[in-house]
């Protein structure tokens, strides 16, 4: 990496997204689970890839996204993930490094293949997602690059990578050097059914280490097995310094312990992909907090970036977001 310093560093699955239409038959016909993410083997993703339609792919990863996202914003990013030495690996490196990203984790030389997301969306925009994590799960305490974690104002962690012993290792040690050097610590939950898998040791990890979490309202319900979104939330706010909760239509819920903040979504002309919402959501976020800004201007931001993404197909935006954030909130917000 670089010399100077970094507004936020993520650690994710390094992964290629394949996104195509998808119509309701072909889920059933392929017994896929509407609008979750499935882990798969490597038979599994070379048999659904084959049944897929025209797909447009480009690298991805919901860490990735979210600094892609950033660095659009004019934020300075870095990000910690591992691929392969093979075709979609290369890929994968020049596009991150092409958005401005500084990307120095070395890419491994055996092992299985760069990891794929294979993304099926149906006409009412839900996405659904079987993934084979390949060479990203490979990722350990060994490629936590210790200067970049030091110099971000902000590391942030992708639940997703949760599954392995050797990633949640790396996200601890991550967590501690960034909190020895003065930094915070960020936490996407990814999907419910992750936070089903680990519920407890997500709410330990939160507990001793995070610093800002993202949720959507299916994954803080499931963290606490509450029925009720207040009930959740009323939860989080204790073991949280600050928290992001996205609602879809219904916008979003900022708070800390003291202060509360509903943010309207943005109006959108035709939602026709949900891929990567919550991660440009995460974008816009981070972005305003590293820039100074208060919660609500912050929530503000990370909805308008929300909303560029839910209005064509793929994870990374298509119109400029320094400019659209411009255009909405002034050139102060981007100060």
């Amino acid at each position: 990496m670089g010399n100077g310093p970094l507004d936020v560093v993520g650690i994710g699955n390094a992964i290629v997204d394949v996104i195509a239409h998808a119509e309701e038959k072909d889920l059933v016909d392929l017994e896929l689970t509407k609008g979750a993410m499935t882990l798969i083997d490597a038979a599994r993703a070379e048999f659904l890839y084959e049944g897929m339609g025209a797909a447009i792919e480009i690298s991805g990863g919901s860490a990735a996204n979210t600094v892609v996202g950033l660095a659009q914003l004019g934020g300075h990013a870095g990000y910690i993930g591992k691929v392969r030495n093979d075709q979609l690996g290369g890929i994968f490196h020049h596009d991150i490094s092409a958005a401005g990203v500084e990307f120095p984790t070395p890419a491994a030389i055996v092992g299985p293949p760069t990891a794929r997301c294979l993304i099926f969306v149906t006409p009412d925009a839900q996405r659904t997602m079987e993934t084979y994590l390949g060479a990203s799960v490979g990722l350990g305490p060994n490629d936590i690059d210790h200067e970049a974690i030091r110099r971000a104002k902000i590391t942030y962690l992708e639940g997703y990578l949760w599954d392995e012993p050797p990633a949640k290792e790396a996200f601890e040690l991550a967590s501690e050097i960034a909190h020895e050097a003065g930094k915070k610590v960020a936490l996407t939950l990814s999907d419910s059914f992750c936070v089903e898998r680990h519920r407890e040791s997500f709410q330990k990890l939160i507990h001793d280490h995070v610093d800002i979490l993202f949720a959507n309202e299916a994954e803080i319900l499931s963290l606490y097995q509450a029925k009720h979104f207040d009930q959740a939330l009323q939860q989080i706010r204790n073991h949280c310094e600050t928290v992001a909760l996205t609602r879809s239509e219904k916008g979003a819920v900022i708070l800390s312990r003291d202060e509360v903040h509903v943010i309207d979504a943005e109006p959108v002309e035709t939602v026709l992909d949900t891929t990567g919402a919550g991660d440009l959501f995460a974008a816009g976020f981070l972005f305003g907090l590293v820039r100074g800004h208060g919660l609500s201007a912050c929530g503000r931001i990370a909805a308008i970036c929300a909303a560029e993404i839910i209005g064509h197909f793929g994870a990374r935006p298509e119109k400029p977001l320094d400019q659209l954030v411009a255009d909405r909130m002034g050139s102060g917000a981007l100060g």
